[in-house]
């Protein structure tokens, strides 16, 4: 009876912290990620379904490392790098963040603004300053709580749209499951694949994970307390990462079993949805741009938390997203992206140079982590093990060469 009621309470406490987690997944849903699956389920089928697996496996140990920073020491990534390492340093590391968090947003708003084109028939440019304008509104809410359900409402929404989806297109389950966990590549599949896993960590998201989860106020100074909220955080990011995982899955399965069965290859988001209506009806098209537009939306509000938290961060101001501090950095990450979005024409090359931008920041963020979850003057008893580091230094080294390959890739180099 004891053992129950200790299982029941642990479950109870669990619940009451979930979500922390689930902010990032958004950035693993981001509208950069619909572009990598739907290319790779409409052009090579279920074949590439691994490459998500493997992803998430990846996504899970360096957020988990990001978590566990956060809760060891009571303070960000952007604070105790700020802490910890000398002013020049923290100028690369600020400055480049910060530019990645504006290069994200403007990718997310774009997202965005293409999904309430498809819905309502408006152009970029106004839509994109709607999206703009309500992620702004959204993020100025006073509550934190509200803040993470409404970014957990989108998250189940684009989930709920996909679910519907699967049924809609009837895809082949054995095919698909088995493709999961059997890798398989050849030549043609290596830039698709490259984009695939290289947009799966994202950068501000190292940095957003250490800190939402101050806002629990669960920072324990007792070691028992400490290793309990160390346990939560692992369940909260490897729930939130698998529902990441179940949901690039849907969007890889769904163009396969409608684009690839049909034989056509398709590589835009707007195409996507053009080409969806003939094939699997009405119904699916509207959901699909329903989730796109919750992708979007609830996406940009992550990169601009981000923005926020690496700004307050790195001047050592006040981290609370009320503050006016944080408000400027949500501010200076939010208006660049939304001008960008509203005035750039060529919105294909945008997206690449954001990419890229993303791609040569990922190291300044990887490294950092790395350097203060090994340091036992940081982490003290906490600090990462042999094993946890050679995960760690496995995991950033696929990342970085990655991301590497995909930006050189961009410029024409071959492979």
């Amino acid at each position: 009876m004891a053992s129950l009621r200790k299982r029941f309470t642990f479950n109870v406490e669990l619940l009451r912290y979930l979500g922390p987690g689930f902010l990032v997944t958004v950035g693993f849903i981001d509208p950069g990620n619909w572009a990598a699956n739907i290319a790779a389920g409409s052009e090579f089928n279920y074949t590439l379904l691994w490459v998500v697996t493997l992803g998430t496996v990846m996504l899970v140990i360096l957020q988990h490392m990001s978590a566990h920073l956060g809760i060891v020491t009571g303070e960000c990534l952007a604070e105790s790098c700020r802490r910890w390492f000398p002013a020049w340093a923290n100028v690369i590391f600020g400055g480049s963040i910060l530019a990645a968090c504006v290069a994200t947003a403007f990718a997310e708003f774009l997202g965005a603004a293409i999904g309430i084109g498809l819905i309502t028939g408006m152009g970029l440019a106004p839509s994109a300053v709607i999206a703009g304008g309500v992620v702004l509104f959204l993020v100025g809410i006073q509550k934190y709580d509200s803040i993470e359900h409404i970014i957990i409402s989108f998250v189940s929404v684009i989930g709920f749209c996909y679910l519907i989806e699967l049924f809609l297109v009837r895809p082949d389950w054995a095919a698909a499951a088995k493709a999961s966990v059997t890798p398989a590549l050849d030549v043609r599949m290596i830039f698709i694949a490259m984009g695939m896993l290289g947009a799966v960590v994202m950068p501000h998201n190292l940095y957003l994970h250490s800190e939402v989860i101050q806002r629990r106020n669960w920072s324990a100074v007792d070691p028992v307390r400490k290793k309990r909220l160390l346990r939560f955080e692992f369940f909260d990011t490897l729930l939130a990462m698998g529902a990441g995982w179940l949901i690039n899955s849907a969007m890889i399965v769904v163009a396969a079993a409608v684009f690839f069965r049909a034989g056509i290859v398709v590589d835009d988001i707007v195409q996507a949805s053009a080409t969806l209506t003939p094939l699997a009806g009405g119904l699916a098209t509207g959901l699909f741009a329903v989730a796109l537009l919750c992708a979007g939306i609830s996406s940009s509000m992550t990169a601009c938390l981000a923005g926020g938290t690496v700004f307050a961060g790195f001047l050592g101001k006040e981290m609370d997203h009320r503050s006016g501090w944080f408000r400027a950095g949500v501010f200076v990450t939010a208006i660049p992206a939304v001008i960008a979005a509203v005035f750039i024409t060529d919105t294909y090359k945008a997206l690449i140079w954001s990419q890229a931008l993303l791609s040569l920041q990922l190291p300044l963020s990887v490294i950092p982590l790395v350097l203060l979850t090994r340091s036992r003057k940081v982490m003290g008893d906490y600090a990462n093990g042999h094993i946890d580091n050679t995960l760690l230094y496995l995991c950033a080294g696929v990342s970085i060469f990655l991301n590497a390959l995909l930006v050189l890739s961009f410029f024409g180099m071959k492979f």
